[in-house]
């Protein structure tokens, strides 16, 4: 079975990111990148299913700028076979990133396509749901569990009521949550073995897609900052400060 995973290259979680002077954007000049860590829970369980024996190869994809390449370099390093890069330097909204992937799952053929729930850049959370519109296929989203059982995929998701199982028909798209697993400490002999592993570089104009941009964004700002907060001697002095000054009753 062959699963593929969708990886990003976005804004290390660590760095806290700044708007642009002219506001048209968040400034990720000399920024610290690394992969989506959504994404990188997707790629630990494929390799998990590849150690298991529930699977036979794991290809990672990335789309965007050269540097993607770091990206796939390192999901290789965890243990994924090939690495497939479409180069672009155009911006790529969900619905383009979709299908994109969904065009190079018509070359690869995949059982099961895992992604990370949301990107932490835009967090948008569209492009697992798309792609599966898009391919047809059943989708499960925000799984906490994932259990491969002969032509199904057994998901628990969390749900506002607790928790619910799914059984999807492969091939699927799944997107994952936290609660997954603890992606692996990378060793340097990991490394350097993925340096050998090979990496496939394809374009926009060779899978046919049209990526034209469907939402415009107009301004980027930041958020407004939270006043001090204050203490209150008794229970009715915060109701009538609830009451009479921030209004909320």
């Amino acid at each position: 079975m062959k699963v593929l995973v969708a990886v990003k290259r976005v804004v290390d979680y660590n760095v806290k990111v700044r708007v642009k002077a002219d506001e048209s954007d968040v400034d990720i000049g000399n920024v610290k990148m690394s992969m989506n860590p959504f994404d990188e829970i997707a790629v630990e369980e494929a390799v998990r299913l590849k150690e298991a024996g529930k699977a036979t190869e794991v290809v990672v994809v990335s789309l965007g700028v050269k540097q993607c390449e770091e990206t796939l370099r390192t999901a290789l390093a965890m243990g994924a076979d090939r690495a497939i890069h479409v180069e672009t330097d155009e911006e790529l909204q969900p619905l383009a990133v979709a299908k994109l992937l969904k065009a190079v799952s018509a070359i690869e053929q995949p059982q099961l396509l895992l992604l990370g729930k949301q990107a932490i850049d835009d967090d948008a959370n569209q492009t697992a749901q798309m792609l599966s519109a898009l391919m047809q296929l059943a989708q499960g989203t925000f799984a906490s569990k994932i259990e491969l059982a002969g032509d199904e995929v057994l998901i628990t998701r969390e749900i506002d009521g607790g928790q619910e199982r799914l059984a999807l028909t492969l091939p699927a798209v799944i997107s994952v949550d936290l609660r997954l697993n603890e992606p692996r400490y990378i060793k340097l002999p990991n490394i350097m073995q993925a340096k050998k592993k090979p990496l496939e570089k394809k374009t926009i104009a060779e899978l046919g897609v049209d990526i034209s941009p469907r939402l415009i964004q107009l301004k980027v700002t930041e958020p407004a900052a939270r006043s001090a907060g204050m203490m209150v001697e008794n229970v009715t002095e915060l109701v009538d400060r609830l009451h009479n000054e921030a209004k909320v009753f």
